[in-house]
């Protein structure tokens, strides 16, 4: 039978599967012997159930029952009892940390008659009320689908008619009248009195944590974050601790490191005479978790003992709630904590020299995608700037864009293409898709621990909170900033969050250190000297030891190709010679196009000979002893003639006038000629090279005889053709010959003997069904994913990811992008079919990938898995290759 409830006496951190990360972790603290409220765990295969079969397992309720019983033994009260009665806390917690995303409802057990007797149980009737109103609000919100909003309007009444903006300056009284409002505002939109049985307040609230795994801002997180949508979440039930009893109560939220630059000591915040939601929620602004040593030194001294227990526990940064009541230390949660790009690094490298973990496991701290971000501008130090306010530094980065004041806003604008920043009081769940939407967040309450810096962070997002110098006017549509300074919507300004600085206008930027790091730009002295870029640069040193396939870079200039291998590129893997032919070229092509005889086309393809040799001499001499791979033309040739729409204008104006020219004519009859409905389809890659007589062999002796000259310099040319657009082995065979033909003749014109590879594109899922007979003539291949997913999926890639891609994103169609990240069962299975039969044909076969995928870290590691020999990607994005190459290795090990 299986079993559903856990208490947390038996369960461990390595549950998180089955108890969430909240239960799993709240069993491992509990077997530490830390201070956690006694409570059980419903675990995910419950939530499962739910979600499967629209009701909770047969024997839930029951393991519920009897969980609560042991925990009403244990701390000799029962759940709601009229005097002195156990409250519980009912939480979410889904294996993958996904803060505030689903639902929390504390303070469950309370009615109209145990609000009482806690009242006189505590001595404070204030306090009693308060947890009274609160569960009501939140039953409301979570429960019962009442907008928050209207809650929020009642309390923000009753403190404006005391003459307050501060919560704790409403007495018993008034939170009297505040739950009798309440209670009002549930019958009025919920059709029902509020639930004054504590059991049937239980069995609701677990039902709607079960609910909120499919609530749209989870679905929209976990989407963002690419978690899979089966996992379900867990809900965990522990004994109500209270940090809203007094000045000598409190909660808060710390971290065993700064979260935001890796920094070593303690940092978080701290909220007297309040509940847990008030820190996250920013309802009040905190203070910072080293003052708590002065409200009261024997609870802050426990707190920093047991951060140092969990911190060499885990061996990683945690992230830790806790809350204080009446000077007694609870902790309500730990976890491996978020952390910006440039603390991931910092502090996987501190652990490797603290001798916690090992430099394999620091690879697996820090991500590709942390990388980027590290790799994103800052705002130059000589910029011009007015600064209009500071707030706190909750998640680094350099932002400028136009102010929106809520998501609908955000998400409108940069749809059509505006940097927007979102500017709030505090961010709620509900805001995640303006947050997503948004170049950076700006609030006015909040700090490091609140909702918009954990979100922020964990999304890489730039984000300045608890600048409460500024008075935010979500209704007006505006804010103003000390000194008269008003922002309406649509203004532009500029945050900082590294130094929470918030700057009126746009702040010019500069690539950031790491990138001069890249681009070989700083000594050996000045690495040193930085902690950030000295921790990049042996994390980096260490994945190119252990990484198992080469990166290279598709570069199309000898400028890119001198870049790419001073950022670590180990060859090209894609050379495009298409872009050889624009610019003042153009009307070589024209010629080729419109010539009427062999002659003619020769001569074109003559004038054309020299410029592409000498393109390929300085490319080779930039990539000398490394592999070159250099494609030929592969676009339709449409592309470099006149637009058809255009020249038919043109030339119907002139013969109107009189004026029409023979070559206008004869050109507008070649554009019709090549002119097709679906290009991208059409005469292109290895068909134009079967059609166009001589092109390329052209750009083969082009190629070859470069490389003759780098031989006869002293250079080493490791020359790779490449045939596009493949779908047949004859296609292949027939221009293969042709290449050979032409590299004999250059080798008996030369007198040098090159050795060199033919191979082809597999963009087609034809090739990679037929890959073990394309295979007999191709010495390599090359996954051309770009068009390999727009054949596979039927996309025309230009067309479709402006029409519909957004709303298939949004239905959950797509995860992410297939032209972002590799569509693995469909585009990856074609991929894994072609290196299988590729190599069952020819066992040495070469294999790599040349399409936008080669830089994405989670495709990366999806090509190492099927056993590829290199990437290759944008110069940019080869140090984001190199380290996920590496992390590609180490994450195979258990760790």
């Amino acid at each position: 039978m299986t079993k559903y409830v856990y208490d947390f006496s038996e369960g461990h951190k390595d549950l998180a599967d089955l108890l969430g990360g909240k239960g799993a972790n709240l069993a491992e603290m509990t077997s530490l012997g830390l201070p956690v409220p006694p409570g059980f765990t419903i675990t995910t295969e419950a939530c499962q159930t739910f979600l499967t079969h629209g009701a909770e397992p047969r024997d839930l309720a029951r393991e519920v029952d009897e969980h609560l019983a042991s925990l009403e033994a244990l701390v000799g009260r029962t759940l709601g009892q009229r005097d002195d009665p156990l409250l519980v806390a009912v939480r979410s917690g889904a294996k993958h940390s996904m803060p505030g995303m689903m639902e929390t409802v504390l303070n469950i057990g309370l009615n109209d008659q145990s609000v009482r007797g806690l009242a006189a149980q505590a001595g404070d009737e204030r306090f009693a009320f308060d947890s009274y109103r609160r569960l009501i609000q939140m039953f409301g919100k979570t429960v019962l689908d009442i907008d928050g909003e209207l809650f929020e309007q009642a309390l923000d009444a009753a403190k404006h008619a005391k003459g307050t903006t501060d919560d704790l300056a409403l007495d018993a009284a008034d939170l009297r009248r505040v739950v009798g409002v309440f209670k009002e505002i549930v019958v009025k939109y919920a059709g029902r009195e509020f639930p004054q049985n504590p059991r049937e307040q239980l069995r609701m609230a677990i039902r709607a944590v079960f609910e909120s795994w499919n609530a749209d801002r989870a679905i929209l997180y976990r989407r963002q974050e690419r978690i899979p949508n089966d996992l379900g979440t867990a809900v965990t039930i522990c004994a109500m601790v209270f940090g809203n009893r007094g000045m000598d109560s409190g909660t808060g939220v710390a971290f065993t490191r700064d979260p935001a630059s890796g920094a070593q000591g303690s940092y978080g915040d701290y909220l007297q005479n309040a509940q847990g939601e008030d820190v996250v929620a920013g309802i009040r602004n905190t203070v910072p978790l080293a003052e708590l040593g002065a409200l009261d030194k024997a609870s802050y001294d426990q707190l920093l003992g047991i951060m140092a227990t969990l911190e060499l526990h885990y061996r990683d940064l945690c992230d830790i709630e806790f809350t204080i009541e009446r000077g007694r230390l609870w902790m309500l949660q730990t976890r491996v904590g978020k952390r910006t790009a440039a603390a991931a690094f910092r502090i996987a490298t501190q652990f490797v020299d603290e001798g916690l973990i090992t430099m394999d496991e620091a690879l697996t701290r820090v991500t590709g995608g942390q990388l980027t971000q590290l790799m994103f501008p800052q705002f130059g130090a000589g910029a011009a700037r007015r600064l209009i306010a500071v707030g706190v530094n909750a998640s680094p980065g350099a932002v400028t864009g136009r102010v929106v004041f809520d998501s609908y806003t955000a998400i409108k604008w940069s749809r059509s293409g505006e940097q927007v920043i979102l500017v709030r009081r505090e961010t709620n769940p509900d805001d995640l898709d303006g947050i997503i939407a948004a170049q950076g967040i700006l609030t006015s309450r909040g700090g490091k621990t609140s909702h918009a810096a954990v979100v922020a962070r964990g999304m890489g997002k730039t984000a300045v909170c608890g600048v409460d110098a500024i008075d935010v006017d979500t209704k007006g549509r505006r804010f103003r900033a000390p000194g008269g300074i008003v922002v309406e919507e649509g203004d532009v300004i500029s945050l900082d969050g590294t130094s929470g600085e918030v700057f009126l206008g746009a702040v010019a930027v500069v690539d950031a250190p790491v990138v001069s790091y890249f681009d070989g730009l700083l000594s050996t002295d000045e690495i040193a000297a930085d902690d950030l870029i000295s921790s990049v640069h042996r994390i980096m040193g260490h994945a190119d030891a252990v990484r198992r396939m080469d990166v290279r870079a598709n570069v199309d200039t000898p400028a890119d190709a001198r870049r790419s291998r001073i950022m670590g590129a180990q060859g090209i893997g894609l050379c495009r010679t298409e872009h050889m032919f624009l610019g003042d070229r153009r009307i070589h092509v024209e010629r080729l196009i419109l010539a009427d005889t062999d002659e003619e086309r020769e001569e074109a393809l003559a004038t054309l000979l020299p410029l592409q040799q000498q393109d390929f001499v300085e490319i080779l001499e930039e990539m000398d002893g490394l592999p070159t791979t250099i494609r030929l033309l592969d676009p339709p040739l449409h592309e470099f003639l006149p637009d058809l729409t255009e020249l038919s204008v043109r030339v119907a104006v002139a013969e109107a006038r009189g004026e029409a020219q023979e070559g206008d004519l004869r050109l507008l009859q070649a554009v019709k000629g090549f002119h097709e409905q679906n290009p991208m389809l059409g005469l292109r890659g290895v068909r134009l090279g079967l059609v166009i007589p001589g092109l390329f062999a052209m750009q083969s002796r082009a190629i070859l005889e470069a490389a003759a000259t780098r031989v006869r310099a002293g250079g080493d040319p490791q020359v790779e053709i490449m045939i596009p657009l493949v779908g047949a082995v004859q296609e292949l065979e027939t221009v293969k010959q042709d290449i050979i033909n032409v590299a004999r003749e250059v080798r008996t014109r030369t007198g040098v003997h090159l050795d060199f590879l033919v191979g082809t594109m597999i963009e087609l899922p034809r090739a990679a069904l037929t890959a073990d007979a394309i295979a007999q003539a191709a010495e390599f291949f090359s996954f051309g994913t770009n068009d390999l997913t727009q054949t596979t999926w039927g996309f025309s890639r230009d067309d479709v990811e402006a029409v519909f891609f957004a709303a298939y994103l949004e239905k959950g169609i797509f995860g992410v992008s297939p032209f972002e990240s590799i569509d693995v069962e469909g585009v990856g299975e074609l991929v894994r079919i072609a290196v299988e039969k590729g190599r069952s044909m020819r066992p040495g076969l070469k294999l790599g990938i040349c399409g936008e995928h080669g830089g994405d870290p989670d495709s990366v590691r999806f090509f190492d898995r099927m056993g590829l020999d290199y990437v290759s990607c944008s110069s940019l994005r080869v140090p984001v290759a190199r380290l996920e190459a590496g992390r590609a290795v180490v994450l195979t090990e258990d760790f």
